[in-house]
């Protein structure tokens, strides 16, 4: 029991030792089970055990002759994916909100993480109805726009893996044949952008064209939303061309080049 007379959250207080070995391994370097607990103030079995953990994910990695432990690559992974998705919305930001004010919608970055899309940020146009809040909100890969954007420039292998998952029906617009889809996203990866209409939300309608790194990786989405009322067959065509050049212009921010 706490001071307090509630029980101790357990996990909660795993995963604060955990970060506090991390903490520990950045400020001083390798070092043995019996100096990280004795730093910490903890159990030498404790520390072993959350070791064995942070080691397994690769968060660190340990001297096998010296039996010390060092921070591992999986640290390095972490901040690198922090500082692109950081760079990428602030290269990415003036372009948005210049998006966004000419075509009066909301306008989102997107990243892909797993089956899903995470949107990074966000700028809202002057005719959005709503103020709904989508950055860290995480959505479905196939039923929106950003994340038809990813399937199409993903590995045909890993997108067939992705599909043959099962395609969760959010409404009665959501595609879930796997041939529709692969038919569709055949057309996004020539047309260079995607689009949703009340697939995922009804009354929402969505148009996402491809961010790339330097190498032509497919690594962000930028995508305009808006009502079914407004983002219809009449205006498709020209809000996906802004769309589309939004995404070379940050694209071209990142370094990245064109084939000519």
């Amino acid at each position: 029991m706490t001071s307090t007379g509630r029980p101790r959250d357990t996990s909660v207080q795993s995963v604060d030792r955990a970060v506090s070995i991390l903490q520990s391994l950045s400020r001083g370097g390798p070092s043995g089970v019996t100096e990280i607990a004795e730093a910490l103030g903890l159990h030498k079995a404790t520390v072993f055990r959350l070791l064995a953990t942070l080691e397994s994910r690769g968060l660190v990695e340990q001297d096998t002759e010296r039996g010390r432990y060092r921070l591992g690559f999986g640290m390095v992974e972490l901040a690198a994916g922090a500082g692109r998705q950081s760079d990428l919305s602030l290269l990415g930001r003036a372009v948005c909100r210049e998006l966004a004010a000419r075509v009066g919608e909301t306008v989102n970055l997107a990243i892909h993480d797993g089956l899903e899309v995470i949107t990074i940020d966000q700028e809202m146009g002057g005719a959005t109805i709503s103020s709904v809040d989508w950055v860290g909100k995480r959505s479905p890969l196939h039923a929106t726009a950003a994340g038809k954007v990813f399937l199409a420039h993903m590995p045909e292998q890993q997108a067939d893996e992705v599909l043959g998952r099962g395609l969760a029906q959010y409404t009665p617009h959501t595609i879930t044949e796997p041939a529709h889809l692969k038919a569709e996203l055949r057309t996004v990866h020539e047309r260079g952008y995607a689009t949703t209409s009340q697939e995922h939300e009804i009354g929402l309608a969505a148009i996402a064209a491809p961010i790339r790194s330097p190498d032509g990786r497919v690594v962000a989405a930028v995508t305009v939303s808006g009502p079914t009322f407004r983002v219809d067959d009449d205006t498709v065509p020209s809000l996906a061309e802004q769309v589309r050049q939004a995404g070379e212009r940050i694209s071209l921010r990142q370094g990245h080049r064109p084939r000519p």
